[in-house]
């Protein structure tokens, strides 16, 4: 049924008297007035997820605008003008409907504000510019909201699980930071540029915002410091990036700390048991490091290089924190030092690995140390009740020994072959060290050994066995000795000499002595017991030069003339 209400079709009179009337109605909504508006309305058409700050009366605000008529005609715009409108909101320098439209708007929200005429220009208008009685829309995006009675508000997001030390007025800091605007428009970075904004703290070399926003930050804290202009850059801004009256958000993580009347500082003392010396300036360490900045960021390490760094202390042969840190260490100990940039590589730095003005932290573990002017070290270990006689120059002797360096490294060990170690000792068959802590011992006599570089093997040490300037420790034990012979001798008769020694060498009778003449009578002496040869050396090589001693000429053979005893010329390692 098309026409509810009607049982059968209304009459064509009525049906043309409806559909006139219904024009009527349609044209008379079409042209009457607008309904005026009471209050202002406010669609919002942006909502930011966080509302960083909400505008209350008084505040002072920085806002984008387009104001429009109803029909869309635009009658002004602070776009067109490039900068935002600033003012105090709820102190009547707005309109009426702009001062209420503002309060609790957010930075970032966008609304569209219906403003009636007598929340606006009512009845006189504006100039030309808006006539009597106009409804006015405004696009509004706020930007900016701040106080007079603001301070500087700081949002700590991140901080460390140790914190020894925290910024004050006078320290020197370095730091990364992001700023940026309220509204979130960056102006400026640190890390675009690769490189810490670097300043004293609390002294106003920075705007004094962030001169409080850094007090009391621990390395490695991360912290957003928002400041009013008052405390920022004030009414005029920095003349590019930051317009006038802006509130700053700077977002922070501090790198590095340190004050200028700041000395090393030593932590994490590992000092062993048994430390019976200490180092002192003009001494040679030998130690592994592991270098880091203060935020943990590594810069070098001795043990990358698989060697340990070797120096002198005390003698400016390394950074003056260094030098200061390595005085007063035990051999074994480890200690953290960290290091003022005044008593490192300074405002400079070394280039790509340490910035300029950067705290250095050295992890250090102590290898061993010298002094230049040491000597080898003696303790005896054991020694046995009866002694018949002590080692000397020229004896052969057979010993024993676990060599390892002085943090305890392993050397070498004669255990591990199974036989002694033999030697002559005066013959330079051992480092100067060795031969002096095996002088003046008793068979079955332990000592234990500690031999400085300069009398084991220098600088240069041995390839992939002793390190260079390395400290030798030795534990030692004489298991036999052979008498030597008298110093300068190499040969010596245990009898009287025979007054026809040399017809005795002789045994062709041709007057002179041929080398196997020679060779055969010494090893018949030794052989019966007659004379001895010096132990520990090869005889044959002995004799061979014993016979060229005699053999004046250098014919290859001895004759009479040439033919002279130890007693009856200067000395020589001969008859």
């Amino acid at each position: 049924n098309l026409w509810p209400g009607w049982s059968d079709p209304p009459p064509p009179t009525c049906v043309l008297r409806m559909l006139f009337l219904s024009v009527l109605v349609a044209f008379a909504a079409c042209n009457a007035p607008p309904v005026p508006l009471d209050d202002i309305l406010i669609e919002k058409t942006f909502v930011p997820e966080q509302c960083v700050r909400a505008v209350k009366v008084g505040d002072y605000v920085r806002y984008h605008y387009i104001g429009t008529f109803p029909d869309g005609k635009k009658f002004d715009s602070s776009y067109d003008r490039g900068s935002t409108y600033n003012v105090f909101v709820g102190k009547k320098q707005l309109i009426e409907g702009m001062d209420k439209a503002l309060v609790g708007m957010c930075v970032n929200e966008r609304s569209l504000v219906k403003i009636p005429p007598h929340l606006a220009y009512g009845k006189r208008g504006y100039g030309d510019i808006i006539p009597a009685d106009s409804i006015l829309h405004f696009d509004v995006l706020l930007l900016d909201v701040w106080n007079p009675e603001d301070g500087v508000q700081i949002n700590t997001y991140h901080t460390p699980s140790t914190c020894e030390r925290k910024v004050e007025v006078s320290d020197y800091v370095r730091y990364h930071y992001n700023g940026t605007l309220l509204d979130g428009t960056l102006f400026d970075s640190s890390h675009t540029r690769m490189r810490t904004y670097d300043t004293y703290v609390g002294i106003g070399w920075l705007i004094a915002g962030m001169d409080q926003g850094l007090l009391g930050m621990c390395v490695g804290e991360r912290r957003i410091i928002t400041m009013p202009p008052s405390l920022g850059y004030g009414e005029n801004g920095d003349g590019s990036d930051i317009p006038g009256q802006a509130s700053l958000v700077f977002d922070v993580v501090l790198l590095d700390l340190h004050n200028p009347r700041d000395g090393i500082t030593v932590t994490n003392q590992v000092v062993p048991e048994s430390c019976t010396r200490k180092s002192v300036s003009g001494d040679f360490v030998r130690y592994h490091y592991n270098g880091s900045l203060l935020d943990g960021t590594f810069f070098d390490s001795s043990y990358s290089r698989n060697r340990t760094y070797d120096t002198y202390v005390g003698r400016g042969y390394v950074i003056a924190g260094m030098d200061e840190g390595l005085i007063g260490v035990c051999v074994g100990e480890k200690r953290t030092i960290t290091i003022p940039p005044h008593l490192a590589y300074g405002e400079e730095g070394t280039g790509s690995k340490i910035p300029g003005s950067a705290v250095l932290v050295f992890d250090v573990h102590i290898i061993d140390f010298h002094n230049p002017s040491d000597i080898t070290e003696v303790k005896v270990t054991y020694m046995p009740e009866e002694c018949g006689r002590q080692t000397k120059k020229g004896d052969f002797i057979k010993y024993h020994y676990n060599a390892s360096l002085m943090d305890g490294t392993s050397i070498d060990s004669t255990y591990n072959y199974g036989k002694t170690y033999n030697i002559v000792l005066g013959a330079n068959q051992v480092v100067p060290g060795m031969e002096e802590g095996l002088m003046e011992m008793c068979v079955g006599e332990k000592r234990h050994l500690i031999i400085p570089p300069h009398l084991g093997y220098g600088e240069r040490g041995v390839t992939d066995e002793v390190p260079g300037s390395a400290v030798l420790v030795f534990d030692i034990e004489l298991i036999d000795m052979e008498e030597g012979l008298p110093e300068g001798y190499m040969f010596i008769w245990n009898d009287d000499v025979s007054p026809d020694l040399f017809a005795e060498m002789d045994k062709d009778e041709n007057k002179q002595v041929e080398p196997s003449e020679f060779t055969d009578y010494i090893m018949r002496q030794v052989t019966e017991g007659k004379g001895r040869l010096a132990p520990g050396f090869d005889p044959y090589r002995i004799i061979d030069n014993m016979f060229s001693n005699q053999d004046r000429n250098g014919d290859g053979k001895i004759t009479e003339a040439e033919f002279k005893l130890k007693a009856d010329e200067p000395a020589h390692d001969e008859l």
